[in-house]
């Protein structure tokens, strides 16, 4: 316990100790909680809270706070090895999901809310860093596509549990998130306790950096921050505010991309590595732009559910893609930048989540469809800005514009 090993070396430890079977772990551990939370939040906002849409960009402002403040893990992490950090925002991000239900008001939600934001949002950094140090770059597309699919399969496991016993055994939202926070917690004592601490071949720049060559990454992550925030807080909020679905009815349809995202995530990442993150890139933006424009015209022409519930399943899948950008970003780098430039683009990446949820909240009570017309521009802003992207990405060619060091075929 807490001994240390170089990766180099952890081969000769069993396959579940290795570090590919601790990313594994967290995850299965991460989703449980999240995925849960995210499932129970608009009904238990609108049943038991009585949230409009205001109300709904409120709470989704201050839960990207965390998400902002997200450079401080690299404050942290002078102290505090990344892989601890990782597993203890994992134990919070589960106690906090625990009990969110105890707190049944505006405020109760926002204050606990913001709890097991802090532990999401750190972890996220944290496993993005530590999963760009300890798989190798020919390996991390197809790597990274399972691991997708891993943490989709475990939550498969949940949700399939909501719908089944939800209404047969007259569930309650508070023993649903203490299950689900309580496992999430389980996991992660037994990943702090079961596993060495890996060492990755390059040690960390444990400072803020900014590198000019950088920018166009920079760049991607905001806009795929912005467009994010509005899908996961209108897109299912639309499902229950417009179509009246109940907990079991959107559980369902969480279910149908989880399983999708199993059978087709793996696929993701073999597409990445097979045509390269542009193309990739490329792909998941005009899918986007079409989605959100077909969201719009659901209010704007009184389109119907089946076309709603279709787009959110497509629209998780293009999600899925972003892998791209990880691994974009780990062809251009400095192997020592990872760590710091993942906290900083995932501040980057929550700048409009601060203020964006919150601002088209009121756009929402006046006009739903605008809402998503905005973000489908933000996708097109995407797409243009990922036509910069390299065929082969390398350092000294991390856009289009850069002359490459290595000569790569364009």
């Amino acid at each position: 316990m807490f001994k240390s090993v170089p990766i180099q070396k952890s081969r000769a430890l069993p396959l579940w100790r290795r570090p590919l079977g601790l990313l594994i772990l967290m995850a299965i551990a991460m989703p449980i909680s999240f995925s849960t939370w995210s499932a129970l939040l608009n009904n238990f906002v609108v049943e038991v809270v009585n949230f409009d849409g205001s109300d709904i960009g409120w709470l989704h402002t201050i839960r990207e706070i965390p998400g902002f403040l997200a450079v401080g893990v690299i404050a942290i992490i002078i102290f505090i090895r990344e892989q601890v950090l990782g597993m203890i925002s994992l134990l919070l991000l589960g106690v906090a999901s625990g009990i969110t239900a105890w707190f049944p008001s505006l405020g109760g939600i926002l204050a606990i809310t913001l709890i097991s934001s802090i532990g999401f949002h750190y972890y996220e950094t944290v496993n993005q860093s530590l999963q760009l140090q300890w798989i190798g770059k020919r390996q991390a597309p197809k790597v990274l596509g399972w691991l997708l699919s891993v943490g989709s399969a475990a939550t498969l496991v949940a949700y399939v549990l909501i719908v089944m016993t939800w209404e047969t055994l007259d569930l309650s939202y508070n023993a649903v998130y203490m299950m689900a926070g309580g496992l999430t917690v389980a996991i992660s004592v037994f990943g702090i306790l079961a596993y060495p601490q890996f060492e990755a071949p390059s040690p960390q720049i444990k400072k803020m950096i900014l590198r000019r060559r950088y920018w166009l990454y920079y760049l991607l992550q905001f806009m795929s921050g912005a467009r994010r925030q509005i899908f996961m807080v209108f897109a299912a909020f639309m499902m229950v505010e417009k179509f009246g679905f109940e907990v079991h009815e959107i559980t369902t349809l969480f279910l149908i991309n989880l399983v999708a995202n199993i059978l087709f995530a793996p696929l993701m990442g073999a597409a990445v590595q097979k045509w390269g993150e542009r193309a990739t890139l490329l792909f998941e933006y005009s899918g986007l732009v079409t989605v959100f424009l077909l969201y719009g015209g659901i209010y704007f022409f009184g389109w119907g559910v089946l076309l709603a519930a279709i787009l959110y399943v497509v629209d998780h899948l293009l999600f899925a893609l972003a892998l791209a950008l990880k691994t974009y970003f780990q062809k251009i780098a400095d192997p020592a930048d990872i760590a710091p430039t993942a906290a900083v683009a995932f501040t980057i990446n929550h700048i409009a989540a601060v203020f964006l949820p919150a601002l088209l909240g009121y756009l929402w009570l006046v006009s739903p469809g605008a809402v998503f017309v905005c973000a489908s521009a933000m996708a097109f802003g995407s797409f243009m800005l990922a036509l910069l992207v390299p065929r082969h990405p390398c350092p000294g060619h991390e856009t289009r514009l850069a002359r490459p060091l290595a000569n790569p075929a364009e």
